[in-house]
């Protein structure tokens, strides 16, 4: 029974990211909008599954974050980057980001 529930837990969990990723608001009554809106929304959440599997498993502030947390300290630096072309080393997660970058580069390509 604790077996159960203890699945039950990760699968409401998943499903709070994926409303936090979202899911919570669709943006139209139609159809076709709303499905590539779903779309959008769980190849974000996607990427952020793999992105804390393979690169943030030692980093437990990370690894376990909510998503409002990981955009806060990690998703945004996208912007950053794209005003100052550098990453300013007083950014508290600058060291964690570049550990990151390099563990995304030295992943093998798939061909």
């Amino acid at each position: 029974m604790d077996a159960l529930h203890r699945h039950h837990a990760v699968v409401e969990d998943r499903v709070r990211c994926d409303k936090a990723m979202g899911l919570a608001n669709l943006p139209s009554q139609r159809w076709e909008v709303n499905r590539g809106w779903m779309v959008a929304a769980n190849t974000a959440h996607d990427l952020d599954a793999w992105l804390r599997l393979l690169t943030l498993h030692d980093q437990e502030a990370l690894e376990v974050a909510e998503p409002v947390t990981m955009c806060y300290r990690f998703y945004h630096l996208t912007a950053r980057l794209t005003r100052h072309l550098a990453i300013d080393r007083s950014w508290p997660w600058a060291e964690v980001f570049t550990t990151v970058w390099q563990r995304l580069a030295a992943l093998p390509l798939l061909r």
